[in-house]
């Protein structure tokens, strides 16, 4: 039972931290295309 309490609170933290500096950056744009290797067009 400890061990579940103790992986939600990491979950929670975890999550919490992804959402809080989720926005924070701003979104670049891709403005060059980029060749990949193996993909046929």
């Amino acid at each position: 039972m400890t061990i579940l309490v103790f992986i939600a609170v990491v979950l929670a933290l975890v999550l919490g931290v992804a959402w809080y500096d989720g926005g924070r950056q701003e979104q670049r744009l891709i403005v060059e295309p980029v060749p990949v290797p193996g993909a046929t067009s």
